[in-house]
């Protein structure tokens, strides 16, 4: 299943507008949200000492407040908006009998299995309005840094169970800085490309070991906490990779690494679905344009005001670079005959993003030969193995 915002399935300039839809929004009043909240889990002085009523963060499904329990810890909680799910189910409902009368009038399009797939955005966009499966990511993610000797370098935030339910999320504040913010980094740590090495490690290990993967690491959602660890938040998409597609990945990270274009277009022609031969000479040129073209992308310097009157200085890159470079993959890859499983973009994505962040935090790193990184086409951490992967899912949110 498929995220309308990842390239490996619509039109370049749809994903650029359904892009639109997952960033921020105009929140709603706070009167609208203390009312699901408390009919979700009750009066919210019986549970919580106080809630800040301007959101933290407010997006097209839900909105992010501070809080503070009356036991006395620091959390956030997550609401969804009144009626979405009315909404998202009239939307999607639409485009699938759409989707069905074009198949009906042009039998062409019965052949891209178009009801098939609207059905399934369908059904698990709806599946995902239960911030109770986000809780149960969260869960297990921390459980599997325990079980990889990974909880004293990165984190994720507890969830307060007995404050959650289908319609609000109650977890743990972690209290850090952008993985971005390289100045503010430094004041946490004398070392910050160990930072992006571990998020980048865990992740990786992560998609090696577990039956799923964090699929939106963006820069908002890793942080260098106050005691150095990396924390990830946000576990509202996660994605699961067949194992086929594991192994092409395994054998595209390799050639990358080395700067092997024919050894790339063989990884993805292994990885995709044709119905003819595919010219793998050909495929590895158009492949390196892509590849030096990413290269050529630099990050942005941007100065920021202080209150004190000092300007910092502060690196950054633009998202929709990343998604442009992934669309251009995707059309080469199409162009040469080849049509990649819809999980792929998702995950080649989260690695353009660690891409970037290398280049802001550890533009010097050798990241096939610095001992301290792992994972595709390296040596494996801790032990870990490729597990026999599930079918290919994804789930959605905000």
């Amino acid at each position: 299943l498929n995220n309308p915002s990842s390239p490996s399935l619509f039109p370049k300039d749809y994903v650029v507008e359904f892009q639109k839809c997952l960033d921020s929004t105009e929140p709603l009043e706070w009167r609208v949200i203390k009312r699901v909240i408390e009919n979700e889990i009750g009066p919210i002085s019986k549970n919580f000492a106080s809630i800040d009523e301007k959101p933290l963060a407010s997006a097209s499904i839900a909105q992010v407040h501070a809080a503070k329990l009356r036991t006395g810890e620091d959390v956030v909680i997550k609401v969804q908006k009144p009626r979405i799910d009315e909404s998202l189910k009239a939307d999607l409902s639409f485009i699938y009998v759409a989707s069905r009368i074009l198949e009906f009038i042009q039998p062409d399009f019965e052949r891209t299995s178009l009801s098939a797939i609207a059905g399934d955005i369908r059904g698990s966009m709806l599946e995902e309005l239960d911030f109770q499966k986000e809780a149960q990511n969260l869960e297990e993610f921390r459980r599997f840094l325990i079980e990889n000797q990974l909880h004293n370098e990165a984190t994720a935030p507890l969830v307060y169970g007995e404050y959650t339910t289908k319609k609000v999320l109650t977890m743990e504040r972690l209290r850090g800085v952008s993985l971005l913010d390289k100045e503010s980094i430094a004041k946490i740590t004398n070392d910050p490309e160990k930072a992006i090495v571990t998020a980048l490690n865990v992740w990786t290990t992560s998609v090696m070991t577990m039956p799923w993967f964090h699929a939106d690491v963006h820069a908002g959602n890793l942080l260098v906490l106050n005691d150095g660890r990396v924390g990830f938040i946000d576990f509202g998409i996660v994605g699961r990779v067949g194992e086929k597609t594991f192994k092409a990945v395994n054998e595209l990270s390799v050639a990358l690494a080395v700067g092997d274009y024919e050894g790339m277009a063989l990884a993805l022609s292994n990885m995709g679905a044709t119905d003819e031969e595919v010219d793998v000479k050909s495929f590895g040129e158009d492949i390196k344009k892509v590849i030096t073209k990413l290269g050529q992308v630099q990050p942005d310097l941007d100065a920021i005001g202080m209150s004190d009157g000092t300007v910092q200085g502060s690196l950054n890159f633009d998202e929709e670079e990343i998604t442009n470079v992934l669309l251009e993959m995707v059309e080469v890859t199409e162009n040469n005959g080849l049509k990649l499983p819809r999980e792929f973009g998702l995950l080649v994505k989260q690695s353009l993003y660690f891409d970037r962040y290398l280049k802001i935090l550890a533009p010097e790193l050798d990241i096939m030969s610095d001992a301290r990184v792992g994972g595709f086409g390296g040596e494996q951490i801790n032990g870990a193995s490729p597990e026999t992967k599930e079918p290919s899912e994804l789930v959605i949110d905000v």
